[in-house]
């Protein structure tokens, strides 16, 4: 097959510190060449993921991260010149809903964020039109009337993860300067079970900036640590060297990549028991899920406990990236083979 993915303009892919999009999609590109398909990348400028790449599309400001221009602009760029691929992955949400995309083309999108609330309508029209891959059940569950085509997990490549041995002493916390991600719990659970507390986030925009100067600031005492956001090798020493990741997310996140970055670093989660957490972890043998702040308390002190080589070996089983591009391709083929006016099976692979 020829395989053409669009990604969101912000980010270069793989990113070089967060991303979460951005590195499933880097991923994603990866397998499916190693696979040997033909991987077409419209990505941000600069992007160093080994495939071939559209030319000429613009890295956009973080400043407007989010924001539907961009994507806009990037989705005009991306599918004027993915024009001859067999099928399009499209990882943004303007993307699916332009008209300007090439006639004949079959287009397979991808939702990240929620399916429900403000975006439940949008997806309800991209899903008329498109094949719409979900990244998890309670993901498609909170918005039944969206029709979604297939649940897809993310997945990690294990092998680029080091495992670590978990005797730093501390908890860590990655993730954005948000108030969803449960910052500002994560520090009151850590000291409630006196354990060190190692924060590793980004700070971008006047939102996160107003949390992190008026909530987490004030709470950045010893043994509670902010170190700011990470590279890649340094996210994964992190991970390796805590007892436990501790992920108090106060909202139905679509899916915790950090999550599964954690597991491969044979690093157990303590996660609230919202969003995806219940499909990642196993309660008990890869972390603890539980509600409340004095019951994730107690769970962190148990973290110790549980068998770091089953957190690696449950993420290279169920969540390897090789499985999730397979569970992609499969549904590609499929997606070619029914499209109008086509006979026959989708180019194979090399």
């Amino acid at each position: 097959m020829r395989i053409g993915i669009v990604a969101p303009p912000w980010l270069r892919v793989p990113p070089s510190g967060y991303g979460g999009i951005e590195s499933v999609v880097d991923s994603l590109a990866r397998e499916f060449a190693a696979a040997g398909h033909d991987v077409l990348l419209a990505a941000a400028e600069g992007s160093m993921c080994p495939v071939d790449q559209v030319p000429g599309i613009p890295a956009r400001q973080l400043t407007g991260l989010g924001t539907s221009i961009d994507e806009l602009a990037q989705s005009v760029l991306a599918h004027e010149a993915l024009s001859g691929v067999d099928i399009i992955h499209d990882h943004t949400l303007a993307g699916p809903l332009s008209r300007h995309r090439p006639p004949g083309i079959p287009l397979v999108t991808t939702a990240h964020g929620p399916l429900a609330g403000a975006f439940r309508t949008l997806y309800r029209a991209i899903a008329m039109h498109a094949p719409l891959i979900a990244i998890a059940r309670h993901q498609a569950v909170a918005a039944p009337e969206v029709r979604i085509r297939q649940v897809i997990h993310h997945g990690i490549d294990a092998a680029a993860v080091p495992v670590g041995s978990g005797d730093g002493g501390y908890a860590c916390f990655l993730g954005r300067m948000h108030p969803d991600k449960g910052l500002h719990q994560a520090i009151e659970i850590a000291r409630e079970a006196d354990v060190p507390l190692r924060i590793a986030a980004r700070v971008q925009g006047d939102c996160e900036c107003e949390y992190f100067e008026s909530v987490i600031k004030p709470l950045l005492q010893p043994p509670v640590e902010f170190l700011g956001e990470l590279t890649t090798r340094e996210k994964y020493e992190l991970l390796g060297g805590a007892v436990a990741l501790l992920n108090p997310i106060q909202w139905p996140e679509p899916f915790g990549m950090v999550m599964i970055e954690a597991m491969a670093a044979g690093t157990p989660v303590v996660a609230t028991l919202r969003g995806s957490a219940p499909e990642i972890i196993e309660d008990g043998s890869t972390g603890f899920l539980r509600s409340g702040n004095r019951q994730l308390a107690t769970a962190l002190q148990q973290a110790e406990t549980l068998d770091r080589a089953r957190c690696r070996k449950v993420t290279e089983t169920y969540f390897s990236a090789e499985r999730m591009a397979e569970e992609h391709l499969r549904l590609f083929a499929e997606v070619i083979d029914h499209q109008p006016g086509r006979r026959g099976s989708p180019v194979p692979a090399r």
